[in-house]
């Protein structure tokens, strides 16, 4: 995939955002803005290759230094609807550094995701968002959908 040039402004200066496919020379800056300690790395690491198949890692870089991160995991549906082919996606751990917040870097990472979805014709993409970031996700062309519903388990101790 060619990397997703786009341009933010910030504090009257022109910077550019470069998203692009991470790499294993990414895996040290993901594991960072993921909060992964560094005697974790390594097992990091190995779940990172494990799971190339699966989860897609986007970097967004602002004068060479990763700003950003965001992964699109895709995934097969079972067949039906007229159809043996049902690939989704989701987003998950959209990371922008907090400096670099507010400036296009989290648009940019998103512009490069859902480009990547459509051209690998996935049905859908989906988001779990937390409450602070629903207003960006609803900017960046998602909706609210009536028929997506959530389970979770109940706490220890409690039943539901």
């Amino acid at each position: 995939m060619r990397p997703a040039h786009i341009e933010a402004t910030h504090r009257s200066r022109l910077r550019r955002v470069i998203v692009r496919m991470a790499g294993v020379a990414d895996v040290a800056a993901l594991a960072e803005l993921r909060g992964i300690e560094p005697d974790q790395l390594a097992a990091f690491s190995g779940w990172v290759a494990a799971h190339a198949e699966t989860h897609l890692p986007f970097v967004a870089e602002v004068d060479g230094c990763v700003v950003g991160s965001a992964w699109l995991l895709v995934a097969e549906r079972v067949p039906g609807n007229g159809s043996l082919d049902r690939w989704y996606g989701d987003v998950q751990s959209v990371m922008v550094r907090e400096e670099h917040r507010n400036q296009g870097v989290g648009a940019a990472l998103m512009a490069a995701i859902l480009a990547e979805a459509r051209s690998r014709d996935l049905v859908h993409v989906t988001v779990h968002s937390g409450r602070r970031a629903v207003d960006f996700y609803l900017r960046n062309g998602f909706s609210h959908h009536r028929q997506l519903l959530l389970w979770e388990p109940a706490a220890p101790g409690t039943r539901r």
